[in-house]
């Protein structure tokens, strides 16, 4: 039978014997790593989480690859939460996550944004869409940089499904993570961008023209997983069983998330 995968994770957040465990649980609440586009559902999952009596979390926004990395070199992360699966397969290849943990709760989609003052009209998006001449002669595309960003990876495989990708390539103003490239947009600065639906729904300063269609990407999820460091962290281990739990979904929907099922 289909359910949700927000529910709550104790089976999973289980230690297995061998597991390297803290003395005692650090006092404070857990430190967690999570891409950008997860800035303001993490934040009110955060003060939803200190309401109920709990130590509030500490939080650092970025670019999956760039958490990621600093994860790999020391940081003090109790919990990640990346904006797409290599990422996450990039620590757990380094065995620098507690793999029982990893969970893919969200989904989100891509859309096609422009200035809120755009006259460009709202339009399906398909292979046959000329984005170029929706650019104009000289204008750029913000998305994040398609080299490491996730969403930037995701704008490129909707451009090559669109057949556009090798033209638009010296075309994109390539942002560090998907707050920076919405930005761009609001600022004017560049007349089209692709971010995430839930980007886009938290800016009064764009307009979605179009959503990409989900066979052009692969799928927008959001693995959440303990580092190696958090392993015996009980408020991490907590805290990642609320995020990922019945009480988070909702707070999930309002700012635009689709839940996935499994």
């Amino acid at each position: 039978m289909r359910r949700l995968v927000l529910r709550g994770l104790a089976a999973a957040l289980l230690l297995p014997a061998g597991l390297p465990a803290r003395a005692k649980a650090q006092e404070g609440g857990p430190t967690v790593f999570a891409a950008a586009s997860l800035t303001d559902a993490m934040r009110a999952l955060g003060e939803a989480w200190r309401v109920r009596g709990h130590a509030a979390p500490r939080f650092s926004f970025a670019a999956s690859s760039a958490l990621a990395r600093q994860i790999e070199q020391g940081a003090p992360a109790d919990l990640f939460a990346s904006a797409d699966e290599p990422w996450m397969d990039y620590l757990q290849q380094r065995d620098l996550i507690v793999n029982e943990t990893r969970v893919s709760p969200l989904a989100n989609a891509l859309v096609l944004i422009a200035p809120a003052d755009t006259p460009l009209a709202p339009t399906t998006l398909a292979r046959n869409t000329d984005l170029a001449t929706l650019l104009g002669a000289s204008g750029r595309i913000a998305t994040g940089d398609p080299s490491n960003v996730p969403v930037g990876k995701y704008a490129q495989a909707a451009l090559s499904w669109m057949g556009q990708w090798n033209t638009l390539l010296p075309r994109l103003a390539r942002a560090d993570n998907v707050r920076s490239a919405l930005l761009l947009v609001e600022r004017g600065e560049a007349p089209l961008g692709i971010v995430y639906a839930t980007d886009a729904a938290a800016s009064r300063g764009v307009r979605v023209l179009g959503t990409f269609p989900p066979e052009s990407h692969p799928a927008v999820t959001y693995p959440f997983a303990l580092t190696r460091r958090a392993a015996g962290h009980a408020q991490a281990r907590a805290f990642l069983a609320f995020a990922t739990g019945p009480e988070a979904a909702d707070i999930y929907r309002r700012f635009g998330f689709a839940l996935r099922t499994e």
